[in-house]
């Protein structure tokens, strides 16, 4: 009976771990992108600036947050945030501030006109008050950072 050579069983753990280390990657970055990133519109072609936020895999769209009072920059860009970049950036009407994508769609938090505006995948953050997640609504900030104030009965 012949000897199996230690050559022979390295390269056996090699190939045996090799395989392992390429299955357990797929499926772990398969779990980390299988939601999708962020979509986020900036859009202020009629004079109200207005950030659109969709995310289709959660079934999130076209959810408005709008600043009625606020001038912006003419503009209509979208952000996928589906890549990790320093933090704080600029984003059209103000800067994104903290961003983590290690698992999509992750969160992102924005500072727009001094709102903070947070999008986690259970709920959505404004001023630190949480909203659900509500497809085709619209949202209005007032420049002073509060909501609108409810009508006044007499």
């Amino acid at each position: 009976m012949k000897r199996a050579g230690p050559l022979k069983h390295f390269i056996l753990a090699f190939t045996i771990a090799l395989l392992l280390y390429a299955t357990l990657y797929s499926g772990i970055e398969h779990r980390r992108i299988r939601n999708g990133p962020w979509q986020v519109t900036f859009q202020n072609g009629t004079g109200l600036a207005t950030v659109i936020v969709n995310e289709p895999k959660l079934h999130i769209s076209n959810l408005k947050i709008n600043f009625p009072s606020e001038p912006a920059p003419l503009t209509n860009s979208t952000i996928i945030f589906d890549r990790p970049q320093p933090v704080p950036f600029a984003v059209p009407f103000g800067q994104c501030v903290f961003m983590d994508t290690t698992f999509q769609p992750g969160t992102v938090v924005f500072n727009i006109f001094g709102h903070e505006i947070q999008l986690l995948p259970r709920v959505l953050t404004v001023d630190k008050k949480e909203y659900p997640w509500q497809s085709d609504a619209s949202i209005s900030l007032m420049h002073n950072g509060g909501w609108p104030a409810p009508a006044k009965e007499h």
